[in-house]
């Protein structure tokens, strides 16, 4: 939004209408004049995602707002010589997508960075194939202007539980692409980082015994040295060290590169989910040179909080009323209680199904603050009327943050305060009436399913838990609503792979993950649109295409409400546009990608994408670190004994 506030007297102008079905006349204004509009929308397939009037065939905008949702008859009165007819050419017109959760800072960053995504994002499986990939960006165009504005190399994506070794690189690894340079390679759940030796001397890591409460520092054999490899606290004190190396001009560049990665995919709000100092001085001195192209909501990590009260792009708490200047607001707090599940470091009340390596049978990973740090913050955040989302992957770190709430609120009472529970992937069946009787609103992350919904069925949560991860369905029937996010840099900001993911719950080898959880196509658009505008206290101005909302739409290649829901994924983003103008463009509509659902099988039918190889002894397709121990030596050493076992000589 580029306006403080919505001039009361242009609303007095708009023409309140109701628009039914595409058939239904539409009602006519009291006002006798209506203004001539800036843009006019017609000739597609137009999904308001408002209840009362799902439907439209025409929309009429004027000074970044809405000023007619209806009927092709009742657009006349608005169109003047100076209005802008646009043919939507039967494509599909939303809402602009309202990102429920996700790191808009960190996605430039990744952007900018190796890709060592696997398949479907990437292309790295292997311990080689992320080497070469380290060692192709390192001479590229974007590597070399990184390195030299940084002095890091950074490589950004890859999954243990996607590489043909089924284990973390380490130093050595990175050692083959540099020893000079700090090298650092974080993993796709932003919870790891792998750091070469040089960048383990620059932040000070010399010891794995070190303790770090929160975090740990893997060992080589000798059980003193570190191996490069970094969990949850460890790794974030490790990357402010890198952090403080880039230069401001730069870290500017890295932010608007993830506001434009968010547009690209249709989101006109983005979530900066975790702020530190340094990303919320990067995020102001950009917006101090003039306004974004979308609106980015920032949540301060609560080891920043001292920041807020000497901002001023913080204008109180939401539920007083939201305050955008130039398209940026701080609209909360944010709290980190445990860490990953597909990197074992969530907090669950029962043991994982595969212990990690050296851990015992009853481990259940570990809290990231204390059980005081958590009800001394939220008590906090009550006592100042702040919003706050609270990160907990693990049920008994959503205990945690209940247990809190609860305490709070026998102090400050209820409220509409609508803090947020997010990801919650493990959320118990019991704890969801929790969530309701507090007034926390979930936002979750189905994306999981896709991703890792394979990892968590066989070695994480088991096929019983990982079943009922992000449970939208028994959610939405206990008589709450949810948002659906992507967690970006996570995952890339993928508006339908989110969708997608909510509709389908379709592992990468394309299991249905948890049937009864799964939800409509429609609701799940409400997930990304009308949901997390109402989690973010903006629902009177976003959401939904309304008289009177922000002009915030998405043109769409296809309608998700009646594609196969198994094709949701290949809709293809061809324009943003918020405020009424469009902050991107398709080049042009790509050709329709294969299904990426099984799309990657090789001649024996393994999903690569899913970590599956043929092994000739056993005639079938395995993953190696299902039936090899690959939980200790290097890649060479796991490549040679699964060559060995699944010989057919």
């Amino acid at each position: 939004m580029r306006r403080h506030t919505i001039l009361a007297s242009f609303a007095l102008t708009l023409a309140m209408v109701a628009c039914g079905s595409p058939d239904t006349p539409v009602a006519e204004s009291k006002l006798v004049e209506k203004l001539p509009a800036d843009k006019v929308f017609f000739n597609g397939k137009i999904i308001t995602v408002d209840d009362d009037n799902p439907k439209a065939l025409a929309v009429a905008t004027r000074d970044g707002l809405i000023t007619y949702v209806g009927a092709l008859a009742g657009l006349q009165p608005f169109i003047a010589e100076t209005t802008e007819q646009i043919d939507l050419q039967g494509n599909t017109m939303v809402p602009g997508f309202v990102d429920a959760h996700g790191h808009v800072v960190s996605a430039g960053l990744q952007a900018a960075s190796a890709n060592l995504l696997p398949i479907p994002d990437g292309e790295v499986t292997d311990f080689a194939s992320l080497v070469a990939t380290l060692r192709d960006w390192r001479g590229s165009n974007s590597g070399v202007e990184f390195i030299e504005r940084t002095g890091w190399l950074l490589g950004f994506g890859f999954d243990d539980s996607q590489l043909s070794e089924g284990i973390f690189p380490t130093a050595d690894e990175l050692s083959m692409v540099t020893e000079e340079k700090p090298l650092m390679v974080i993993h796709q759940s932003g919870h790891f980082g792998v750091f070469n030796r040089r960048a383990l001397a620059l932040a000070g890591i010399d010891d794995c015994n070190k303790e770090i409460p929160g975090g740990s520092i893997r060992c080589e054999d000798d059980g003193k040295t570190p191996n490069g490899v970094l969990e949850e606290n460890a790794f974030f004190s490790a990357l402010r060290v890198f952090q403080s190396s880039i230069e401001p001009a730069y870290a500017i560049d890295l932010f608007e590169q993830g506001v434009e990665l968010f547009a690209s995919y249709g989101y006109t709000t983005a979530q900066e989910g975790r702020a530190f100092a340094s990303s919320l001085v990067t995020a102001q001195t950009r917006v101090e040179q003039g306004a974004l192209p979308i609106d980015v909501a920032l949540y301060l990590d609560y080891t920043a909080k001292d920041q807020i009260a000497a901002s001023p792009y913080y204008s109180g708490s939401a539920y007083q009323g939201i305050g955008y200047s130039n398209g940026f607001r701080i609209a909360g707090v944010k709290l980190t209680i445990d860490g990953s599940p597909q990197g074992k470091t969530a907090w669950l009340s029962e043991p994982y199904f595969v212990a990690p390596h050296g851990q015992p049978a009853d481990y259940v990973g570990y809290p990231a603050m204390t059980e005081q740090q958590v009800n001394d913050e939220v008590m906090d955040a009550f006592a100042n009327n702040r919003q706050v989302l609270v990160h907990c992957n693990g049920d008994a770190a959503i205990d945690r943050f209940l247990n809190a709430i609860e305490r709070a609120v026998a102090v400050h009472g209820l409220g509409d305060r609508r803090n947020v529970l997010i990801h919650g992937q493990t959320l118990r069946k019991d704890q969801i009436g929790r969530l309701k009787e507090l007034g926390v609103m979930p936002s979750l992350f189905p994306m999981h399913t896709f991703y890792w919904g394979d990892w968590h069925r066989e070695s994480v949560l088991g096929p019983e838990r990982a079943a009922y991860i992000s449970p939208t369905r028994d959610v939405l029937d206990a008589g709450m609503i949810f948002s659906s996010h992507h967690d970006a840099p996570v995952a890339r900001p993928d508006s339908m792979r989110v969708l997608s993911a909510t509709v389908t719950r379709v592992t990468r080898s394309g299991v249905v993950l948890g049937a009864d959880q799964r939800v409509t196509p429609y609701e799940g658009l409400k997930a990304i649109t009308i949901w997390p505008a109402y989690q973010h206290f903006e629902e009177q101005q976003k959401g939904s295409i309304e008289v009177g909302k922000q002009a915030d739409f998405v043109v769409l290649s296809k309608n998700p409400l009646t594609i196969d829901p198994l094709k949701i994924a290949e809709i293809q983003v061809l324009e943003t546009i918020n405020d009424g103008q469009t902050v991107y463009r398709a080049a042009s509509e790509s050709p329709t990608p294969a299904s990426l659902v099984g799309g990657d099988s090789d001649s024996n039918g393994c999903i690569g994408s899913a970590g599956y190889q043929w092994c000739e002894k056993e005639g079938a397709c395995v993953r190696p670190w299902e039936i090899i121990d690959t939980a200790s030596g290097t890649a060479s050493d796991v490549a040679s004994a699964f060559a060995a076992l699944c010989s057919s000589s």
